[in-house]
Parts: structure tokens; sequence; C-alpha cells
């Protein structure tokens, strides 16, 4: 079993890869592991290294040291190989994707709780052929998204995404014109977002839906339709909460469909996993890959899910 630590030095604040390496060090040095450390230099390394070392078939057990991005590359890299499997060290700023974990997240800054935990399949989205592991989002969220690193210098974590919030909503549209289609049946109107979710959390600890399961195969989709900024502003807190059931039913809907597109004259903004992109026609779906997970022992991907 080989163990590698894949470091995005510019994840967060702060560079943690000397961090890093000494973590490595004590876990090759306490436990006789063959532990190497690898560093991402640009967008999609940790994809690329994480697929190859998958691709070799031997027994390998991956740690993504950064943020909810490397988190995903490296997830993105070794869906379907029952050869690899993940687990990550939070270096980001927001680490939304920890937050499933509830009150055992912070056992995962260590490499020492989780390199003999148990390994344990994880259900992925696939938007437009990338790889989600929490929430496929579409709309003023996305944009939300798309921005953020705009005003990390200034804010970190939370503030960052309510900052850009504030942005998105005064200065861009929060609507579009969409003809979205759920399981073949289409309707077409004006939308603030449509988001699939596997995950609860995402922006910095916002959980849109949050009896959504991790490994359950079955994934929850948010329709939002068109409202006004001041309506926006009243509704974000319990939307950001949780609390759709309590929002007027004629603005949104949550559906568990099989298949959720979306299309557009004008560019749909789209993120997964804090990877934003632009496309005119955007197809949601469960991916028919998963990806092995392990973590600290009775580390639980559903802790913070509530009953349906």
């Amino acid at each position: 079993m080989k163990y590698i630590f894949i470091i995005n030095p510019k994840a967060g604040n702060k560079d943690m890869t000397a961090a890093i390496y000494d973590m490595a060090d004590r876990l090759r040095d306490h436990h006789g592991l063959e532990v190497t450390c690898m560093l991402t230099d640009r967008p999609g390394g940790a994809t690329d290294m994480a697929r190859k070392l998958a691709e070799s078939g031997e027994e390998v057990r991956l740690y993504a040291c950064g943020g909810d991005g490397t988190i995903h590359e490296v997830a993105e890299g070794i869906a379907g190989y029952e050869n690899a499997a993940m687990s990550c060290i939070p270096t980001g700023t927001g680490n939304d994707f920890l937050k499933n974990f509830g009150n055992m997240a912070a056992a995962f800054a260590d490499a020492e709780n989780s390199f003999d935990g148990p390994s344990f399949p994880l259900d992925l989205i696939d938007c437009n052929g990338k790889l989600c592991l929490t929430i496929a989002c579409n709309g003023v969220d996305a944009q939300v998204a798309e921005s953020v690193h705009e005003y990390g210098a200034m804010f970190s974590g939370r503030g960052s995404y309510i900052a850009s919030i504030v942005m998105n909503v005064l200065i861009k549209p929060i609507s579009h014109r969409w003809e979205v289609e759920i399981d073949g049946v289409g309707q077409e109107g004006e939308y603030l977002l449509v988001s699939m979710c596997n995950g609860r959390y995402y922006g910095g600890g916002s959980t849109p839906v949050p009896e959504a399961r991790m490994d359950d195969g079955v994934l929850h989709t948010v329709l939002i339709k068109k409202i006004g900024k001041v309506t926006f502003a009243k509704l974000f807190g319990p939307y950001s909460d949780g609390k759709y059931r309590e929002l007027p039913k004629d603005l949104i809907q949550v559906v568990t469909a099989k298949e959720v597109r979306i299309r557009s004259e004008q560019e749909i903004v789209s993120c997964v996993d804090g990877e934003c992109f632009r496309s005119h026609e955007v197809v949601m779906k469960l991916s028919d890959k998963r990806v092995n997970f392990f973590g600290p022992k009775g580390c639980d991907p559903n802790a913070t899910a509530i009953g349906i």
C-alpha cells in the first residue's frame, strides 16, 4: 500500500506545504509506511496525478491537501478505480466538503487519525462530464462562486462568500430565462438557480438540502424561480439554513430527478465543487462511477443529514 499526499501549495491563506511534509514524515517514521508527497502546479494537476497513480493498478491511498477544489480534482482522478481511495487534509478557506462529517471534521487535519481508517464509496454527480462530490450549481450561486476569490484577500471563509453575494446581487442580473428539463419533462421560465445536491454544504456553509446523503444513490435538485432582489435578501437566510420547506412553494421546488438538463441562449454559469465553467447546455445526473473515501474510524459522511 502506498500513501500519497497531493498538496496544493496555493490553497488557503497560508502555504501549508512544510507542515504537510512533516506530517508525511511522521506517518512514515511511526508506522513504516511507503509515503510520498507530490505538489500540484496548475489547475487540473491533482486530477492528472491521481489518475496516473490509480491507473498503475497498485493499492494507493491519496490525501488531497487543499480546499474543496483539490478534493474535487483528486476525486475526478480516482473515480471508478477500486485500487484507489482518497481522504483529505483541509488547508483551504471554506472546506465545505468536510462539514458533511460533523464533529469528526476536525480529525481529518492529521493523517495519523485516518491512515488506517475504513474505506467506503461515495456517490458522484456527473455535470457535463465533470464529476462532483457535493453540489453542482447553476445560476446565482454559481455566479457567487465564480467571483468569490476576488474577495479572499479581504475576507476569509464565509465572509468572502457573503461579500460575493452582495456584489452579485447589487450589480448583476440574478435570474435567467432557461429551458429546464426534469427527467424528460420540459419547462421554460425565469430561474434564480438550479442546483443538484449529493452533499449538504457549499458557499462557506450554506446547506440547501439538509437531508441529502452522499452514498444513497439519490440526488436532490433545487429549482428556484425568478424573484426580486429584495425578496432574495429575505429568503437567502432560510434557504442557506436548509429551511426550504418553509419557503413559498410557488417559488422553490426540490425533486429527486435522475437527470436534469438546462438550455439557454445566454451562457449558463455552473460550478462543481468550486470549479466554475460556462456553457449553453448543462446536463446533471448520477454518475455511474463512485469514489472510494477513507477517514478516521467512526466518521460518517452523513453525520449532519436530517431525517426525511
